[in-house]
């Protein structure tokens, strides 16, 4: 995680916090009997709008950010969510070949498929190897499986 977003986890943290509010409640609040020490309200207006549109500004960029990689990582755990489910749903359908159960075990592979499509992730994200299946006897447990290089990965 870099700095700016470090910042940005801290600044969203505390800015959705109640006293974060309470505090911009009084500032405004304080706010209206403080034009005449400003002499004009024209001057009075300018200072205020500007001082709440930068805030804003800033705090729109910041809570953007925290926003922006609270989404991507949810998208990534549907996506792994989603590989798995379509990998035993592929097992499902091995072990349904096996024992002869040939209607079952198209459309296992047919949900499978479109499981990946619809998702839009590739045929194979996992680190399962090609041909580790429950079928076959050759499946591992994700925990207990040895890494398989990226560039093998299909």
């Amino acid at each position: 995680m870099t700095l700016f977003d470090k910042f940005a986890d801290r600044a969203a943290n505390f800015v959705s916090r109640a006293g974060f509010f309470v505090f911009c409640v009084l500032l405004v609040v304080l706010w209206g009997p403080s034009l005449p020490l400003f002499g004009t309200v024209d001057t009075w207006q300018l200072v205020i709008n500007t001082v709440t549109t930068c805030i804003t500004f800033l705090l729109v960029a910041l809570l953007q950010n925290t926003q922006w990689r609270g989404d991507k990582a949810t998208n990534e755990k549907l996506d792994a969510i989603a590989d798995g489910l379509s990998d035993t749903m592929e097992s499902l359908a091995a072990v349904m070949e096996n024992l002869h159960i040939a209607e079952h075990h198209e459309r296992m592979l047919t949900q499978a498929r479109e499981l990946r499509e619809t998702v839009g992730i590739e045929e194979r994200i996992s680190t399962a190897k090609d041909g580790d299946d429950a079928a076959s006897g050759d499946y591992q447990p994700e925990r207990t499986r040895t890494p398989v290089p990226s560039d093998s990965r299909r």
